[in-house]
């Protein structure tokens, strides 16, 4: 039953952690200063290579190749920086208990951690079937994606089950992403999800259907409008069969579930205000205890944009609340102030031989653009999101770094716009002339 004292102290080992540390050291950091407790084993790492490069057949990703902070061009901050620059990181530890008052927190070996500035990074979790009750959700090769584990495990019945029947349940991120690589894996793959399209945060019908149409050419089937409702397993405890609300039964050897996370805050609950179902900050990711900071998905914080508290569930915002929070940190040390966090909504996948990216707000009315033919041997489209005259939001497929520029600035600037069909005929000509 060990205590240790920090001056500051990162809960959670993933991307928000490794930014955090990494700006720590920039700003200045003595040794013995910084401790990141994480649940993983692994120091932190770019976790959007699990659902993609991680799978991949041939010359898969491994670590420690996507630690942090190669996915935003920086160096690789493998276990050794932090022991160079005197962070304490403090690996496959649960922290079980967080007392905001006492300034401590308790892990699941009894250790506690003292501190005086923390840093609440601690991402989210999956959403599982078994949170519903579904009949048979914990038969083995049912598998969810958040940790490098459960991609080790994903990968190995890829491997056992070369050229069996995969089913993924959920038509968002992970879905998606996760369907294009069981197919380079060479497995059947079916698609299920009740919604009218996939990806409907954020996809309008016009962008779902290139995808859809894409992914149908590639030999992925498509359910949509129902759910898994339960599972049958062979006498080895291994699934065997999906069923569906609708009645049909789907041959499966590996299933896996892409439906969503709930952002990592119960040990916080009743001592830090909260809102919108993440923990209220301000500008600065300062929360409402003194020396209490929250970042990427568990934040709920101020997007001056449009003037509204928001929570925002992406890689990008994970990294640079990070840096925000700890330049907050170190400017209110030393007296001095820094700007307000001013984000713009960044989100974007791969898979197959595409890319998107979208900038912005997806309200108001919708223009697409460009060639979203799933036919097409090199198909580029983009839509616009028209709120109150101005363009809020923009989202291309398969742009140059200099478009995908040019439709953040867009974004950003949220130029007026008189004729919706005008637009459509200018496409992408419209963001670069901006």
């Amino acid at each position: 039953m060990a205590e240790k004292s920090f001056k500051y102290v990162i809960a959670g080992g993933g991307v928000a952690a490794g930014y955090a540390a990494r700006e720590f050291a920039k700003q200045g950091l003595k040794p013995g200063e910084l401790a990141i407790i994480s649940k993983e084993a692994v120091a932190p790492y770019e976790r959007p290579a699990l659902s993609k490069a991680y799978l991949f057949p041939e010359s898969p990703a491994r670590l420690p190749g996507f630690n942090v902070t190669v996915g935003s061009g920086g160096e690789r901050l493998l276990p050794e920086w932090y022991k160079e620059k005197g962070i304490e990181l403090i690996l496959s530890t649960e922290i079980v208990k967080a007392d905001l008052a006492s300034k401590s927190l308790s892990s699941a070996r009894g250790d506690t951690f003292k501190y005086q500035n923390l840093i609440i990074a601690t991402g989210s979790s999956v959403i599982r079937l078994s949170d519903f009750g579904v009949q048979g959700a914990d038969a083995k090769n049912i598998f969810y994606l958040r940790e490098v584990e459960d991609a080790d495990k994903l990968y190995e019945a890829i491997k056992a089950k070369k050229n069996g029947k995969a089913v993924v349940v959920g038509g968002g991120y992970i879905g998606l992403e996760l369907s294009a690589v069981l197919k380079l894996n060479n497995l059947d793959v079916i698609m299920v999800y009740p919604e009218p399209w996939c990806m409907p945060r954020l996809f309008t019908a016009g962008i779902a259907s290139f995808y859809e149409g894409y992914y149908a050419n590639e030999g992925i089937n498509i359910i949509k409008g129902t759910v898994a409702v339960g599972f049958n397993a062979d006498s080895k405890g291994e699934v065997k069969e999906v069923k569906l609300k609708d009645g049909r039964v789907l041959e499966a050897d590996i299933v896996v579930v892409g439906i969503g996370g709930r952002p990592l805050t119960t040990l916080f609950k009743g001592q830090v205000e909260e809102e919108k179902g993440g923990i209220k900050t301000d500008a600065f990711f300062k929360t409402s205890v003194p020396g209490v900071y929250a970042v990427g998905d568990v934040a709920t914080f101020p997007l001056k944009l449009y003037n509204e508290l928001r929570r925002v569930e992406h890689v990008d915002h994970s990294r640079k609340s990070a840096e925000q929070a700890v330049r907050a940190i170190k400017a209110s040390e030393e007296g001095k102030t820094i700007e307000e966090y001013d984000y713009l909504p960044y989100f974007y996948s791969r898979a197959f031989d595409l890319s998107w990216q979208f900038y912005g707000d997806n309200v108001g009315d919708t223009v697409l653009f460009g060639d979203n033919n799933p036919a097409s041997p090199k198909p580029k489209f983009g839509s616009y999101w028209i709120k109150d005259g101005k363009v809020v939001g923009a989202f291309l497929e398969s742009g140059t770094p200099d478009e995908n520029k040019a439709i953040a600035k867009v974004a950003r600037v949220q130029p007026p716009v008189e004729n919706l069909d005008q637009l459509a005929k200018e496409g992408l000509s419209f963001a670069s002339k901006i």
